[in-house]
């Protein structure tokens, strides 16, 4: 035990190096998958056809294909086109694209579970509908996909991870240099675990707290 707690001692630190970098993938990327998802589930609800087709069509390939199968065709396969990315600019837009895709299923379900009469009613007083999704639908949505986004913001942040396999030096890929070294794999990435649920049980717990405190009585889910 002393043993581990020594060989942890020593090597922590390296570790805990990469966190700021898996943070920052993680933002960026669910950042531009919450905007992006937004269009997406407009696009679903309200779009023309071509729009509804298009975006539904995305998100059925993002959706049906590997995370790390999109990252290395961004990272390896679209230089052969002249699109050339750094690896951590090619991880952000990997997981962005594909959590857009989940988000926007999310928040579809949200909008549309909101009583159709709203929007009606947005028309009726000379809102479009994107002033009606906006103003007067989008709120009341977006208290009620908490839950489920939560779930998704908590599963990209271990996603991140996936970003080793194109040379991001974040948490893993530190993990997976120390572990190289010293052949002690057991012991590297069992820190490496306990690292990833304090992250995760951290915005678990921050979501929450969010969800408590953005919660309708008689308009959020559940409650």
């Amino acid at each position: 035990m002393s043993d581990f707690l020594d060989f942890a001692a020593e090597h922590l630190p390296y570790i805990l190096a990469g966190v700021p970098t898996t943070l920052a993938l993680w933002i960026l990327a669910i950042t531009f998958g919450f905007f992006f998802g937004l269009v997406l589930a407009w696009c679903r609800i309200y779009g023309k056809k071509p729009a509804y087709w298009a975006s539904t069509g995305y998100i059925e390939i993002f959706r049906g294909t590997p995370m790390l199968v999109q990252m290395l065709f961004i990272y390896l396969g679209l230089p052969e086109v002249g699109l050339t990315f750094d690896p951590f600019t090619a991880a952000v837009i990997a997981i962005g694209l594909n959590t857009s895709a989940y988000q926007a299923e999310y928040f579809r379900g949200a909008i549309q579970s909101i009583p159709q009469g709203q929007m009606t009613a947005a028309r009726a007083m000379g809102m479009s509908d994107l002033q009606g999704l906006i103003f007067i639908v989008l709120p009341q949505a977006l208290r009620r996909v908490i839950p489920q986004w939560s779930n998704e913001a908590i599963l990209e942040l271990k996603f991140t991870s996936i970003a080793f396999a194109i040379g991001v030096t974040e948490i893993t890929a530190r993990a997976e240099t120390i572990g190289f070294k010293t052949f002690r794999f057991f012991e590297i990435f069992l820190i490496v675990a306990a690292v990833y649920f304090v992250l995760t049980a951290t915005v678990a717990q921050i979501l929450h707290i969010v969800e408590r405190r953005t919660a309708v009585p008689g308009l959020t889910l559940g409650r």
